[in-house]
């Protein structure tokens, strides 16, 4: 019977998560397998994989065939090297040991590119978090710069309003006191003219008082 290595879907809406497992080619996607060989996760950059490399490298040399996206990820954990190097040796054209060697050194070598795209991952991710946290910042002193602006201005605005209403309230206390001062000037003009006339009346009392002397002194010189 054909055998398949292929990806078998699970997870939830829009976070697929897939089984790596071997089927019969004529069951459903989803459907019966004959045995799981590790998960795969897209949702991670770089994607997660999880293989049991002795057994898949088993299948793959029983003759079972993976899936365009089964056979990268089976590249990329050297497992299609491992067959390509094994099939030379059962041919004699090399020896296990030298394949072994050469296995290695591509392990290594792989292993290295992927930790260099991991870190590279890392160092984007700490730059671009880097940029956001000084653009924020930019913000904020942009923000607080306007505020301390604003509040100049307003102190400003407040320090001339209280020179404009002073200089009126100044004109406002010199007209009250020019208004007391006339009010003052009329009561007293008013409170000494009675005296004045009052200082007058004993003249004219003086005066009508002489004709009556003068007449006695006539009656003194008829008698």
């Amino acid at each position: 019977m054909p055998v398949k290595i292929r990806l078998a879907r699970r997870g939830r809406k829009k976070q697929a998560m897939y089984d790596v497992v071997v089927a019969d080619a004529r069951a459903p996607r989803d459907g019966r397998f004959i045995e799981k060989l590790g998960t795969y996760n897209p949702n991670t950059d770089p994607a997660s994989i999880h293989l049991d490399n002795d057994k898949a490298f088993d299948w793959v040399m029983k003759g079972a065939q993976p899936t365009d996206t089964v056979r990268a990820m089976l590249s990329y954990r050297g497992i299609m090297m491992k067959k390509h190097l094994q099939i030379g040796v059962n041919k004699g054209a090399i020896t296990q040991e030298e394949a072994d060697k050469k296995l290695e050194a591509w392990m290594k070598d792989k292993e290295s590119k992927i930790q260099g795209k991991v870190d590279k991952l890392a160092k984007d991710q700490a730059d671009k978090k880097k940029a956001a946290l000084e653009a924020e910042k930019k913000v904020s002193e942009a923000r607080a710069e306007e505020l301390k602006k604003r509040a100049l201005e307003a102190e400003a605005a407040l320090v001339e309003e209280i020179k404009e209403g002073g200089a009126e309230g100044n004109e406002d206390v010199e007209e009250d006191v020019a208004e007391v001062e006339e009010a003052q000037a009329e009561t007293t003009a008013t409170e000494e003219a009675p005296a004045e006339e009052a200082q007058e009346e004993p003249k004219a009392e003086a005066t009508e008082e002489a004709p009556a002397e003068e007449a006695k002194e006539e009656d003194k010189k008829e008698g």
